[in-house]
């Protein structure tokens, strides 16, 4: 007898009590095809403005098709409502007097000077992280796992593995457990284990008891 499992590839994986399918809450990677957005699997994106056409625009709003930045988002991330990831093509010049895109608009702005572009790098987003509702991820952050970010912060800094931030701009509230505890976390990485083996051990996986946790 097959065991049931949870499908990754499964667009609306939340089900009504009627069976039918819950529009507010996707597994994002189902959604989003760019060649620079890498997304694992069962990570979600929860909004109450969904189901839209495009939910990259919702979510990576100047991340357009030949960006040179890359958004790496880990497996089991919790991406809440409002949410954006601001992207390194947001960036204006900033080395000269004004900020002003004048070459966007054509011309006779488009080829006066030679635009350049700031590109601070790429965003990299870990496992099992909790991105709250509104927040804000500004160009080039790193964020480790297991981090928490609470709602309406502006992340604006790399963040260590387990780290819970709050505010704008976001600053360390405290790590979610000690330094041993963590490194172990980061040592097991059950995000990576075989579905069928985190399906056998949810309860271990969500209580805090490390020990148990190193014996799966």
């Amino acid at each position: 007898m097959m065991t049931k499992t949870i499908n990754p590839n499964e667009k609306y994986p939340v089900k009504l009590p009627d069976g039918s399918a819950w529009p507010h809450t996707l597994f994002l990677k189902n959604f989003i095809n760019h060649p620079h957005i890498q997304i694992g699997d069962y990570t979600y994106f929860n909004d109450f403005r969904l189901p839209v056409d495009n939910v990259r625009q919702l979510l990576v709003p100047y991340m357009h098709q030949g960006a040179p930045e890359k958004l790496i988002i880990g497996k089991f991330v919790q991406i809440a409502h409002g949410v954006q990831f601001i992207t390194s093509s947001a960036n204006h010049q900033m080395d000269g007097f004004s900020t002003y895109p004048f070459t966007v608009f054509g011309e006779p702005w488009a080829s006066s000077y030679e635009a350049k572009w700031p590109n601070k790098g790429d965003t990299l987003i870990g496992n099992d992280v909790w991105i709250g509702h509104e927040a804000l991820i500004m160009p080039a952050v790193s964020i480790g796992d297991g981090v928490i970010i609470a709602s309406r912060s502006v992340v604006t800094k790399d963040i260590p593995p387990y780290t819970i931030v709050a505010g704008n701009p976001a600053k360390a509230i405290r790590k979610r457990f000690d330094e041993k505890t963590i490194l172990s976390l980061l040592e097991i990485k059950w995000w990576d284990w075989p579905i069928e083996v985190i399906n056998k051990n949810i309860a271990t996986i969500v209580a805090a008891d490390i020990d148990a946790l190193k014996k799966v």
